[in-house]
Parts: structure tokens; sequence; C-alpha cells
């Protein structure tokens, strides 16, 4: 089924009326034939950027197998929300992470998008312990977005991915050198289990305020129209 594309007037137009309050929600997904979540996924772009992040791109977007199998495995786990996964990962919307589960539960292989990927898709590199740390940083910083990390430090996405997930669970030292030699949460002593989980605690606080933060937004201008 080929992709609906929307022009940036019509988003423009869909954006405004919701804003205006010149319809609730669901009016609006009827009266436009678009889903909520594309309505969110407008509203948030254009909230960040303005006009210029409701352009559509004039190319098809790829992507590699990898990052699509990253991006399933990451929404399937419960950790994060759909919208954080599509933040995280560079998709382009909801359709498109939805096709790959899809694929994903029904035993189907996820295959690289388009004819050619860049030398960050396929190929990693050697690095240092303090460029491992200071590109799983830089990648948390920017709301782990894998794709544009590894593009910016010319390595693997593959790469990027497994370091951030290894610094979020511990620190630089769970980036050194000598992979699985790291102490296994068994092995942990009391005080570094508890500093371990509290850790992961406030990771999850920190992603349920930002979640709630735009839930609440929604909600108080539907209750500005009642």
């Amino acid at each position: 089924m080929a992709r609906k594309f929307y022009s940036n007037k019509f988003k423009y137009e869909v954006i405004m009326a919701y804003q205006n309050e010149d319809y609730t929600l669901n009016e609006i997904c009827l009266k436009y034939k678009v889903h909520r979540t594309t309505v969110y996924d407008w509203m948030e772009k254009f909230e960040k950027v303005g006009l210029s992040g409701l352009k559509n791109s004039k190319t098809e977007k790829r992507y590699s197998k990898e990052l699509k199998e990253s991006a399933v495995r990451d929404y399937l786990s419960g950790e994060y929300s759909q919208r954080e996964v599509i933040r995280m990962h560079g998709i382009s919307g909801a359709g498109v992470l939805h096709k790959w589960i899809r694929k994903y539960n029904g035993h189907r292989e996820l295959k690289d998008t388009g004819k050619g990927r860049s030398n960050s898709m396929t190929k990693g590199r050697k690095t240092t312990l303090e460029e491992r740390t200071q590109i799983a940083i830089h990648c948390i910083d920017n709301e782990r977005d894998y794709q544009s990390t590894a593009e910016k430090y010319e390595v693997s996405y593959q790469q990027v991915y497994q370091w951030v997930k290894k610094y979020e669970a511990g620190g630089s030292d769970a980036l050194k050198d000598g992979r699985g030699k790291r102490k296994e949460e068994l092995e942990l002593s009391p005080e570094d289990k508890f500093k371990l989980e509290m850790k992961k605690l406030e990771r999850e606080n920190e992603r349920l305020k930002a979640e709630n933060a735009f839930l609440k937004k929604l909600e108080e201008i539907e209750r500005r129209r009642r």
C-alpha cells in the first residue's frame, strides 16, 4: 500500500483547528480522515521546530535491518512508549513501526530499506573508552537518536545502540573492553545493587515525566473545549 503524503498546508490546518478549539480531537480525526497518533506527531514536531517540522521528505527514508530490529525490540520490551521508540530511532511515523512489528511477530525477516546504505549503517570501527562514553552520552542527551549519532561519529548504528544500553546499565565501566567480563547483577554487592536499581528508577521516572507532560498539555486543551 502506498504511503499517504499530506501537504504542509493540510497539516497546519489540522493543527490550528485543534489549537483554536474548533473541534475535539475525535471530530478532527473524522473530518480530516487522519489518525490521532498522526495528529500528535504533527503537533509535537510543530511545537519543537515550527513549520519546518511539518515538511515531507522528498526521498523515501531508508532504514537498516538492525535499526528495524532494535526499534521493534525496544517497543516490545515495554520500556518505551510508541512515541519514544519513533523519536529514538528516527522513524517517520507509527504506521512504519507497526508494519515492522507485524513482520517481526509473523517471523518474517526485516530487511534493509532502499538500494544502498550509509557506512554508519553497515560498518563499525574501533573506539576508545572515552569515545564510547562520549557517544553514549551524546545519544542519550539527544533523545536517543541512534541514527544521527552513528552518522555524526562515523560508527555503526548497532554500536551506538549497544553502548547506550550498556552505559545506562552500568556507566562508563560497562563500556570497557572485554565483553562479557562485566559483573553480573548476582555478583554485585548489596550497595551496588541498590545504586543500580536507583538508576533504573530514575530513568523510568524521567521517561514517565516527559510522557505525562505532553499528555497533560493535550488534556488541558481538551478540557477547555468542554
